[in-house]
């Protein structure tokens, strides 16, 4: 949550970062790069333990409660995509831009996760694999245009954009691999029962993660699979390390979900029995997912407002419409890494005491049912 808000102070602080690209070797740095690449653990986690919690919600509940609270939740997520988070992203009333996110990509995968829970857990297992590494196979397939099956077929696995006088469309979060994703973190979800061996989770834990890790290594170095975008020699080792590990986020490659997995499980092993000031420091982010994003964002957008208006811009530059959708109207404005990552401590600084309260409020209020859409 915490490395998440990184990246989208970038998104509104750095240099043109709204419209630039980090991972363009042309033009990054080793630490933008970098500044980018740990940002991607963000979004694969998010929605591997969205699929955890279901499990765990499920494990009180039946089958059928399980189904109607995936269900309702995954609808209620697509809905405040559509409707809340477009708006805090853009400040635009008219809703001239549309953007499809990890709020948009959960909901939908929590839709197919409410039908999936029915099957054999064997069954289930393959289809996660399944939809994971095997999406890459479908890479060769491209639309064009805006025909209904197009539009379908950007919403499974192909990336998109459209820009118009009238309106902009872009789906960044294609369903196929997320939904593979949420159905083995649903899986994952027995490691945490409480019948569950401590030492026998922890074991599994250091397999998948080092599994994983040697995945993508063998895939990566061999260049034959798992990325839509192989890795080349550049003309310096630096850029070529960075090519090495530029893998495809949109939608997320086999090797980008094992690169960002794979620590993942390495790093829950490290802290299965830390516990501290500093972990009940992020306990208070974690506990509050939906609340964080929602805030995170209207902080920091409300900054950036802030920000433009004292490089001389005005505060509608960061109403950002169809109007604003243009890159060159951006060129003089932004500010350093160093500013980003100090805009960005100031952020979690700032929305500490207000999660720690609802956190606090959710607590005491165990028996408000939604709550937990919140």
């Amino acid at each position: 949550m915490i490395i998440m808000a990184l990246d989208h102070v970038r998104d509104y602080f750095y240099y043109g970062a709204i419209f630039g690209d980090p991972t363009d070797l042309n033009t990054t740095t080793p630490v933008l790069f970098f500044t980018r690449f740990i940002t991607h653990y963000c979004a694969p986690i998010f929605v591997f333990l969205a699929g955890t919690s279901s499990f765990l919600y499920g494990s009180r509940k039946s089958k059928n409660e399980l189904f109607r609270f995936l269900f309702t939740r995954g609808l209620w997520l697509i809905f405040l995509e559509t409707v809340v988070n477009n708006l805090i992203w853009t400040f635009d009333l008219t809703y001239s831009v549309q953007v499809f996110q990890v709020i948009w990509a959960i909901g939908v995968s929590m839709l197919a996760l409410s039908l999936i829970i029915y099957l054999p857990k064997k069954i289930i297992l393959s289809i996660g694999l399944l939809l994971v590494a095997g999406h890459n196979l479908l890479d060769g397939i491209v639309f064009e245009g805006e025909s209904p099956f197009a539009i379908l077929w950007y919403t499974l696995h192909q990336e998109y954009l459209s820009i118009s006088p009238d309106h902009v469309w872009v789906i960044g979060y294609p369903v196929i691999p997320w939904i593979g994703v949420m159905t083995l973190g649903y899986l994952f979800g027995s490691f945490y029962t409480s019948q569950t061996d401590p030492l026998w989770r922890k074991k599994w834990l250091l397999r998948l993660g080092l599994g994983a890790l040697v995945l993508f290594f063998t895939l990566r170095g061999l260049n034959v699979y798992g990325d839509l975008v192989p890795w080349s020699v550049q003309d310096t080792t630096p850029k070529t390390i960075l090519s090495f590990f530029n893998v495809t986020k949109y939608p997320p490659s086999l090797l980008y979900l094992c690169i960002t997995l794979g620590p993942a499980f390495l790093f829950l092993y490290g802290i299965e029995a830390i516990k501290n000031k500093a972990t009940d420091f992020l306990l208070v982010f974690g506990r509050v997912p939906l609340f964080y994003y929602f805030l995170h964002m209207i902080v920091i957008h409300s900054l950036a407002v802030v920000g433009i208006v004292l490089q001389g811009g005005k505060a509608s530059d960061m109403i950002l419409n169809t109007e604003r959708w243009n890159p060159e109207l951006w060129t003089d404005f932004g500010s350093s890494l160093a500013v980003v990552y100090l805009v960005w401590i100031g952020v979690v600084v700032i929305l500490y005491p207000f999660c720690k309260r609802y956190m606090a409020y959710k607590a005491r209020h165990k028996d408000y049912w939604w709550l937990s859409y919140l």
